[in-house]
């Protein structure tokens, strides 16, 4: 796709970005060059590759209409995460002749491996800065700290040098100006267009949230919408990709239509979440805050993925918005992405299961209960603490950079406490231990995503816990057995662990944990090798489109 704004920003941020270039010019390069081509040809197959499609009978005609502009809009942030993630991947795809590498570059959006600790495999390529482009590539942290810029942790601005080197910020309403601009329109466009009240009001207030960065009263309109076919999530949300400071939001978007006979299936939980909250295993101090009950759950096809959403790993399930305020007032929005998550089940979860968990207990493997330990991660996020008990300020604010894995560690373990105790109160069907067992396996595909990743991190927390505790055995077969009774209860004491590391807000434990708990130990590595070796994908990525769905 052609942007204008492309060729007006990219010049721009390679100066400012200061990201490395590509060289090929020696013999020894060249040599250099063959092994990364050859580390792409093995790592290129571990996605398989899927078609985005939903039932397009079931849409209106008006809906048909809306649709392939909430697309449109969500291609312009593709562009504009390429401009903070890599901003010279059009020179860095010109010097580039292998095909391979080429389409790796673009499922990363860059040129370091998302899935193997951002390894990089383009000669030439040094290691991916951690503040990735929102920030100087030679910039510090302590630096930044010592400036006089008032907003150093902003969600929404770009960090940049003057001509004398010091450092400033630009609010990313000016900084990508005619990227926001143009999706800003497409919304307006789709709002006009709509004929669902709801969806109208919501798109046209995040049109204006584009071009403002005051993403709140869209936000607000976005938690109130219930009646709606159609749904985009759009904009600079997670901070996972600001690696330095885990604060500066990158742009993304997901294209959604509601499986409405799923949806009716998942909203009775929302209600039960104050329940749920005063019984979780630690002390009271831990769990004072009363969740929202205005949260949704839902279930959609998703149609469309674009920037952070759409790198590397792809997420099959949605809590936002992230203000905590907004979550303690109103909840979130939990938005499970069905067709996706059948996708993984089908493509990863049942061969990883076929290799590596006990025989006798591959039979509690099953689709509604990776639905259910997906769903209640995400309704988990809306559990346990915001604010520290210790005066240090939200938990994201007290653990900056060490907030994100460690929140994704407590969705984990609290998502599968709610499963426990809703099966206890008969408000979820099924056998405990087909949860267990397939969480045990969700574990095995997540931990393949790499340490160096939020959700990595957390997975390898829960794996050395649940394995410090006996949670599970490794067999003489090389093969995963779980002990449903031990798995209880490491579930209930890496709860009340993670908990209480939130509440305190003390940043040093946690790096601790991180250091001494969310690591691949050897043994695991081989394991993780051998399903490499059986050719099974690690993730998914997209054919997607409007031409996919059949839309015109």
């Amino acid at each position: 796709m052609k942007n204008s704004f492309k060729l007006i920003l990219i010049p721009v941020l390679l100066l400012a970005a200061g990201f490395n270039s590509c060289s090929t010019s020696s013999t020894e390069g060249d040599k250099s060059k063959d092994s990364l081509e050859a580390y792409v040809s093995e790592r290129l197959p571990i996605y398989a590759k899927v078609k985005l499609t939903t039932d397009i009978q079931k849409l209106t005609e008006n809906q048909r209409q809306v649709l392939p502009l909430l697309i449109q809009a969500a291609q312009v942030m593709d562009e504009l995460f390429w401009a903070q993630a890599y901003p010279q991947r059009d020179s860095l795809l010109a010097t580039i002749k292998d095909e391979k590498t080429k389409e790796f570059v673009l499922v990363n959006y860059g040129p370091w491996d998302k899935l193997n600790g951002n390894k990089p495999f383009v000669y030439g390529i040094g290691p991916k800065p951690e503040g990735s482009g929102f920030y100087p590539a030679d910039m510090t942290k302590e630096e930044l700290e010592k400036s006089d810029i008032k907003d150093k942790r902003s969600l929404y601005s770009m960090v940049r040098r003057d001509s004398a080197g010091k450092l400033y910020t630009i609010p990313y309403h000016i900084y990508f100006k005619d990227g926001l601009k143009k999706a800003s329109d497409l919304l307006k466009k789709a709002a006009e267009l709509s004929d669902e009240p709801q969806l109208k009001n919501y798109l046209s207030l995040r049109a204006e949230a584009l071009v403002t960065d005051n993403y709140n009263p869209s936000d607000y309109a976005w938690m109130d919408m219930k009646d709606n076919g159609l749904d985009i999530i759009i904009g600079p949300i997670e901070n996972y990709e600001d690696a330095l400071l885990n604060a500066r939001a990158a742009f993304e978007s997901y294209v959604l239509v509601k499986d409405r006979e799923w949806s009716q299936r998942l909203e009775k939980y929302v209600g039960m979440m104050p329940e749920l909250q005063r019984g979780l295993p630690v002390d009271s101090k831990y769990k004072n805050e009363t969740p929202g009950t205005g949260s949704q759950l839902a279930a959609f096809d998703v149609v469309y993925y674009a920037g952070d959403g759409n790198s590397g790993g792809k997420t099959i399930a949605v809590n936002l918005p992230n203000d905590e305020v907004i979550q303690q007032k109103k909840g979130t929005r939990r938005s499970q992405l069905k067709n996706a998550m059948r996708a993984k089940f089908d493509k990863i979860m049942i061969p990883i299961s076929e290799e590596l968990i006990d025989k006798g207990q591959q039979q509690h493997l099953n689709f509604d209960a990776f639905f259910a330990n997906v769903m209640f991660h995400e309704v988990a996020h809306g559990l346990g603490i915001k604010s520290t008990i210790t005066g240090k300020g939200f938990v994201r604010e007290a653990l900056q950079e060490q907030s994100s894995w460690l929140e994704e560690g407590k969705a984990d373990i609290l998502g599968l406490y709610m499963v426990s105790s809703l099966l206890k109160k008969g408000e979820l069907t099924g056998d405990i231990k087909d949860y267990y067992t397939t969480f045990m396996a969700g574990i095995l595909r997540s931990v393949r995503f790499g340490a160096s990743e939020s959700h990595g991190k957390a997975n390898m927390l829960c794996f050395n816990f649940f394995n410090e505790k006996g949670a599970f055995e490794r067999t003489a077969e090389g093969r995963y057995k779980v002990n449903y009774e031990k798995f209880a209860s490491a579930m209930n004491e890496l709860s009340s662990k993670i908990l209480k590391l939130q509440g305190d807000g003390d940043k040093s434990a946690v790096e601790k944990v991180q250091q001494e708990m969310a690591l691949i130990h050897p043994e695991l590595q081989s394991d993780l090798d051998k399903l490499g070796k059986k050719g099974i994908p690690v993730d998914v990525v997209f054919e997607q489109g409007i031409d996919v769905l059949g839309l015109k």
